[in-house]
C-alpha cells in the first residue's frame, strides 16, 4: 500500500446555514408579546491549513469526500442557532490548490500555519425578530439558511527544499541523501528505486538546509514520460539544483556528460528552472574506472562554469567539501530572495457587481436575472409562505430588478428565471403597481411575483 501521495482530487462541502425561526412571544397577561424568533447559525467552513508534521496527502486519497458541520436552526425567545463546526484539513507545506475542473491555481500554501478557506459556510437565515420593522411589526415568516459552498479541488504537493538532487535513475541520489543527513531512504542497485521525494536535513557550519532526492529522470520526462511531471514539480521550489552523475554506469551510450546534457534539456523543457544555480557531483569514484572517468569529464564541466565535486556516497569521500559548498549556495540564495511576510489566512472573496444583478433577454418571452443579491434572496425564501414571497417581491423591487426587466422589454406574463437557466427559479412575472406607475404610468393592477 502506498504511503506517499502527492496528488489528489478532493470533494468538499461547507456547512449549510440554519433556518431562522418564526415565533411570537407568548406570556400570561401579555397578549401582544411581539416576534421573538432567533436567527439560524452559520454553516462551518472547510479550511486547508499547512501542518509541518504532515508530509503526504495520503489521508485524502483514502477519504476524498469531506464536509463541515451545518448551522442549527434559530429558536424562540430570541435564541440564535449554534454555528456549524468548521472542518480544518491539515496539508503539507508546499501544497498547490487548483480548481479540478479548470486547472486554475486557487492558492499556493507555503509556510507553517498558512490557512485557506476552500469552501465558505452558508449564512444562517434571519428570524422574524430581526425582520420586524415599522411596516411589518410581526412577520409570520423567517428566512431560510443558505447552502454552503461545494467545490471539487485538486491538491498537488511540491516539495519545499533548498537543494534538489537530480539525475538518472540509480545515479546515487538516495545514497547521497543518506550519507549527508539522518534520512534513510530506500536504496537498491536497480533503477527507479525511489518513487517519492526523500528529504534530508544537512548541517554545514552555521547553515542548516534541506536536500530533496528527486526520483530519477529520463529522456522525455518533461513530456510526462516515466512519471516525469510528477517528479519534476518537486524541483520547482528548490533554490539550488545539484546534478548527481554516475561515473560507474555500464549502460551503452551513456556517460556523465551526456547524462548532464539530457537532464538539463528536460529541466529547460519543463520551464521555470533556468535561473537556479547549478552544481555537479561526480559520484561513485570509489568504483574501478570511476575515478578515471571523473578526472576526464571534470575539466569539461568546469569549462561550462560549473563547480564540480568528486565524491563517493558509499565511502563518504568528498562529502564534507560538498556539504559546505551546498551550504554556501543556499545561504547566497536565501540572501538574494525577497523578504516575504508570512501568510496566515487566505480567503476567497465573493465578487459583487456595482448593482448586484444583471438582466439578460434569452428570447422573446424569457428573461434571465443573475447576481449575488437576487440569487441569494431566492435561496432564503420559503415559497410555501405567501408573506415570505411578498417580502421577496419587495426586496427585488427595491433593488431595481422590476424596472430593469421593464427596461429590457419584459411584458406581463413573461417568464423570468432568477439564477442559472438550468437550475434557477422560474416565475410568471407581473410587475408591481408602484413600478408600473413609475415606469409607464398607472395600469390599475396590484400584482406581485406569482
Amino acid at each position: 500500500m502506498a504511503d506517499f501521495v502527492d496528488n489528489v482530487i478532493l470533494y468538499i462541502k461547507a456547512g449549510d446555514g440554519g433556518n431562522g425561526c418564526a415565533s411570537i412571544h407568548r406570556e400570561k397577561f401579555k397578549p401582544l408579546g411581539g416576534p421573538d424568533g432567533g436567527n439560524g447559525g452559520r454553516g462551518g467552513d472547510v479550511i486547508l491549513e499547512v501542518d509541518p508534521n504532515t508530509a503526504t496527502l495520503l489521508e485524502y486519497h483514502h477519504r476524498p469526500h469531506r464536509r463541515a458541520g451545518n448551522g442549527k436552526q434559530g429558536m424562540g425567545s430570541n435564541r440564535d442557532g449554534a454555528t456549524g463546526e468548521s472542518l480544518v484539513l491539515r496539508v503539507p507545506n508546499g501544497t498547490v490548490v487548483k480548481d479540478a475542473a479548470t486547472g486554475e491555481v486557487l492558492v499556493d500554501l507555503v509556510g507553517s500555519g498558512t490557512r485557506y478557506v476552500a469552501a465558505q459556510g452558508g449564512f444562517g437565515g434571519l428570524g422574524n425578530a430581526a425582520l420586524a420593522n415599522a411596516r411589518r411589526k410581526a412577520p409570520g415568516f423567517a428566512l431560510l439558511g443558505e447552502p454552503g459552498d461545494a467545490a471539487e479541488i485538486m491538491m498537488e504537493l511540491k516539495t519545499v527544499a533548498d537543494v534538489a538532487l537530480v539525475g538518472f535513475p540509480n545515479a546515487g541520489k538516495s545514497s547521497l541523501v543518506a550519507a549527508l543527513s539522518a534520512a534513510r531512504p530506500k536504496i537498491a542497485d536497480y533503477p527507479f528505486t525511489t518513487l517519492i521525494p526523500n528529504l534530508g536535513v544537512v548541517t554545514a557550519g552555521e547553515t542548516i538546509f534541506t536536500v530533496a532526492d528527486v526520483p530519477g529522470l529520463i529522456p522525455g520526462a518533461s513530456e510526462g514520460k516515466g512519471l516525469g511531471h510528477e517528479f519534476l514539480r518537486h524541483v520547482e521550489r528548490c533554490s539550488t539544483i545539484v546534478h548527481v552523475l554516475d561515473c560507474a554506469t555500464l549502460d551503452p551510450g551513456r556517460d556523465p556528460l551526456s547524462d548532464f546534457d539530457v537532464i538539463e534539456a528536460e529541466l529547460e523543457a519543463y520551464g521555470t528552472l533556468q535561473d537556479r544555480p547549478r552544481m555537479v557531483v561526480l559520484n561513485k569514484v570509489d568504483v574501478p574506472d570511476g575515478r578515471d572517468l571523473a578526472d576526464i569529464v571534470r575539466p569539461m564541466l568546469e569549462e561550462r562554469g560549473l563547480r564540480v565535486f568528486e565524491i563517493s556516497a558509499a565511502s563518504h569521500e568528498g562529502l564534507t567539501p560538498l556539504a559546505y559548498a551546498m551550504g554556501e549556495m543556499v545561504a547566497r540564495a536565501r540572501a538574494e530572495a525577497p523578504v516575504e511576510e508570512p501568510t496566515r489566512l487566505v480567503i476567497r472573496p465573493r465578487q459583487l457587481g456595482e448593482t448586484g444583478f444583471s438582466v439578460r433577454r434569452v428570447d422573446e418571452n424569457t428573461f434571465q436575472v443573475t447576481g449575488e443579491k437576487p440569487e441569494r434572496w431566492i435561496r432564503q425564501t420559503d415559497f410555501t409562505n405567501d408573506e415570505a414571497v411578498g417580502y421577496l417581491a419587495d426586496r427585488l423591487e427595491r433593488l431595481g430588478v422590476e424596472e430593469a426587466l421593464i427596461g429590457a422589454g419584459a411584458q406581463v406574463g413573461a417568464e423570468v428565471v432568477i439564477g442559472s437557466m438550468e437550475g434557477g427559479y422560474v416565475f410568471d412575472w407581473q410587475p408591481s403597481q408602484s413600478v408600473q406607475t413609475r415606469v409607464s404610468g398607472p395600469r390599475g393592477t396590484d400584482s406581485r411575483l406569482a
